[in-house]
């Protein structure tokens, strides 16, 4: 199949079929804003799906693990780490269930409401002990800005990387 040929005329519109080619031209600027190409910073600000549990990050994540362990595959659940307690959680536990599983240590967390895993969280928490949240509940940019590294959970505990 050739290229989509568009018209300039078209090309150089501030409208939806313009931003899909790549932006608006600097004459559909606003005066004294010159042109940004930017990414805004990811929110950090997330949720299940129906919003009944709510994550705020205390910071943005630089990477995050993928693991193809038995309940991981299934959740499809993209975990980023940080210590217990720095991660805010609204909703939880009026709006969560949990479930634990393996070696009893950590409980799973998800929405009650929409089924949606958020989060999971250690069952006894140590000094220096984490949690890891889901980064599927997040809006894309935020994951696509991290590194994402393969675990493998279900054999060896190694990373593919």
């Amino acid at each position: 199949m050739g290229r989509l040929r568009v018209p300039s005329s078209l090309r150089s519109s501030a409208g939806p079929f313009a931003q899909m080619l790549g932006g608006t031209s600097a004459a559909h600027q606003p005066a004294g804003h010159p042109m940004n190409h930017e990414q805004p910073t990811p929110s950090l600000q997330g949720s299940c799906h129906c919003g009944a549990v709510r994550l705020t990050l205390p910071t943005a994540p630089d990477k995050a693990t993928s693991c193809n362990c038995s309940l991981c595959r299934r959740t499809g659940g993209i975990w980023a780490y940080y210590q217990f307690g720095t991660v805010s959680v609204q909703g939880h536990p009026e709006n969560t269930e949990s479930y634990v599983w393996g070696d009893r240590t950590l409980s799973n967390v998800r929405c009650k409401i929409c089924g949606i895993v958020t989060h999971w969280e250690p069952l006894n928490a140590e000094p220096g002990a984490r949690h890891g949240v889901n980064l599927r509940n997040f809006e894309p940019a935020l994951l696509e800005s991290v590194v994402v590294r393969r675990f493998d959970g279900a054999d060896t505990w190694k990373f593919f990387d």
